[in-house]
């Protein structure tokens, strides 16, 4: 099993993206404190260490936590919105430290769009500054897209920009967006329909897939996924019986999601018969924000998905 850990650095951010999941709430972990929770993690045994926030990078100790994890034997790399990064010599002291794959948050190749989405004028360009120093630097990066309102109909556009100017990138993970998480219930606009995105994903996943590059995809529903149910984030954790185990920096602490969390999103009636009913999450929350009758039963070999799934390792 691959299991991966997620590590709270810090709740500051230098952007305020309109459907953030974990807002700025000012906290910072200690370096002492984060250096245990590396140990902890290192000791149970996961095969990874994500450090996220908030934004990783204005920790000021984020270097010293990157050489910590890589001393203690658990690959360490950062999820970053890609602003500081793209600072003259920032990313080269990370390079330096021990980081070799970091996630990049881009969510539209127009920079109307992006500036919107962050409310920073300048993310796009700050984000091509960073994918030129990554690519120089020899840093894995991988993609990190929320699906909403404003990037549904171009989903594709932003993949076919992504390689074509930088084809060292092999990675892409579509999440769709939260609704619950307080920056989107202010900013309802951005909530997406399934059915806004349905053409525009597939078309975005089929774009990767014969490219020879990788992807997932989260809290998309199977009947959304045509022909990539075995490339669903939820799905693969539910077949390989994995979990993973979460550090926010709130009154959540810490959270260790075993498959048995995959579950809970809502399932319609008409799931009763589709054949991948057991092995798909639903409709996160369903008749909140995302609507059941949206849902309906595909009938593709559930085999035939677990199978792509036991023989696929990467």
């Amino acid at each position: 099993m691959a299991e991966i850990a997620y590590l709270q650095l810090t709740r500051l951010c230098n952007q305020a993206c309109r459907f953030c999941s974990n807002p700025e709430n000012g906290k910072l972990i200690p370096l002492r404190r984060g250096k245990e929770w590396i140990d902890k993690f290192s000791r149970r045994g996961y095969a990874g260490l994500i450090l996220t926030g908030g934004e990783p990078t204005l920790h000021p100790d984020l270097p010293k936590l990157i050489r910590h994890a890589c001393l203690r034997r658990i690959p360490p790399r950062i999820i970053t919105n890609g602003q500081k990064t793209s600072e003259p010599g920032f990313l080269e002291t990370l390079a330096e430290a021990g980081l070799d794959h970091m996630h990049v948050s881009v969510y539209s190749c127009r920079p109307e769009v992006q500036a919107y989405l962050t409310t920073k004028k300048d993310s796009l360009e700050c984000i091509e500054r960073t994918l030129d120093e990554a690519g120089r630097l020899g840093i894995r990066v991988d993609i990190n897209t929320v699906i909403n309102k404003y990037n549904a109909d171009h989903l594709s556009d932003l993949v076919r920009w992504l390689i074509g100017r930088w084809s060292f990138i092999r990675h892409f993970v579509w999440n769709n967006l939260d609704p619950m998480m307080n920056r989107a219930t202010q900013n309802p606009d951005t909530v997406p329909r399934l059915k806004d995105f349905e053409v525009e994903l597939y078309r975005a996943l089929r774009e990767v897939d014969v490219s020879g590059r990788t992807f997932r995809v989260e809290r998309v529903p199977l009947c959304y996924m045509a022909d990539y149910a075995h490339c669903s984030t939820e799905t693969r954790k539910i077949v390989k019986s994995e979990g993973r185990a979460i550090y926010f920096l709130d009154e959540k602490g810490i959270r260790v999601q075993n498959t048995r969390a995959f579950f809970s999103y809502g399932k319609a009636g008409r799931c009763r018969d589709c054949p991948l009913d057991p092995i798909c999450a639903g409709l996160y929350e369903m008749d909140k924000y995302y609507k059941s009758d949206e849902l309906c039963p595909v009938f593709v070999s559930r085999e035939v998905v677990v199978r792509r799934i036991l023989a696929d390792e990467r």
